[in-house]
């Protein structure tokens, strides 16, 4: 059994800028203070240590993979088995679906987006693609709910999904609601490649294109997120008219081209955009 591994007899302690390091990789991890609890850190860099492509790992890939000795990691994989987030099998280690609790603790402690489900479906039914609302973490947007119409990417998407924030128009949507200061050290911590021959790389001229998205209310991407995908964005705002989530709709350029998304399914996705933000004042 892997809770058998041996005991390091010593576990040393990496500096608590490698375990703010460890902690996450968004770029936005704050400096480790006195209240900065280094073991709660270290926990949760075990926990992301598990991804689609290795979603059962060995004691030593885990360690590894989290900046960790066998050591500490042992001890924070048995604690996690002990509470149920981790199932042992063998020498294997794997998430449980308990996980899920953790994440969706979030969804739940935002009752709103209940409300707004109903409004995505019927976004999605009218326009036949497919809807959805994401919120920003660091550089990458995640993805709170989704009313899939029918597969259109490569990447499977869903609750939970990431995706970089500077080449996706909800991305820019929410990071048009940043601050001058914010953006440039978001757009500085970004991995800026070109994802297709359309991507936006430049810092500066992804300035501009948010500024323009400020002005206008509204994002558009075209390919440059996967080749053949087109997506429109508005931001959903809270009472005091900050941006906290934005919503999009997302189609096949060789079904529907840029130039017809705007003209056919800008105004309804803006018309139920509004109808979350007015929702969303009514609860905040």
């Amino acid at each position: 059994m892997a809770s058998h591994a041996p005991n390091d007899s010593k576990d040393s302690q990496p500096s608590a800028a490698q375990a703010a390091g460890n902690a996450g990789n968004t770029g936005t991890a704050e400096k480790p203070s006195d209240s900065y609890v280094q073991s709660f850190a270290r926990g949760l860099s075990v926990i992301r240590a598990f991804n689609a492509q290795r979603p059962a790992q060995t004691l030593t890939e885990i360690a590894q993979a989290s900046g960790l000795t066998r050591a500490g990691a042992r001890r924070i994989l048995l604690t996690l088995v002990g509470l149920g987030y981790v199932e042992a099998d063998g020498r294997l280690f794997r998430l449980t679906p308990k996980i899920l609790d953790l994440g969706f603790a979030y969804l739940t402690s935002m009752p709103f987006w209940n409300l707004a489900e109903p409004i995505m479906e019927a976004l999605s039914q009218q326009v036949h693609e497919s809807c959805s609302v994401s919120v920003l973490d660091g550089t990458e947007i995640v993805y709170v709910l989704r009313v899939p119409a029918r597969k259109i990417m490569t990447i499977n998407l869903s609750i939970g999904s990431r995706l970089p924030a500077y080449c996706s128009s909800m991305g820019r949507v929410l990071l048009a609601g940043l601050s001058d200061t914010e953006l440039d050290r978001v757009l500085h911590a970004s991995d800026l490649r070109k994802r297709t021959q359309r991507t936006v790389t430049d810092i500066d001229e992804l300035k501009a294109i948010i500024a323009r998205i400020r002005a206008q209310g509204w994002a558009q991407n075209d390919q440059e997120l996967e080749e053949g995908l087109v997506s429109l964005s508005a931001p959903i705002r809270n009472r005091a008219g900050q941006v906290i989530a934005a919503m999009n709709i997302s189609g096949q350029a060789n079904r529907t081209s840029a130039e017809e998304m705007v003209r056919r399914f800008l105004p309804p996705l803006l018309e139920a955009s509004e109808k979350i933000t007015n929702l969303v004042s009514l609860r905040t």
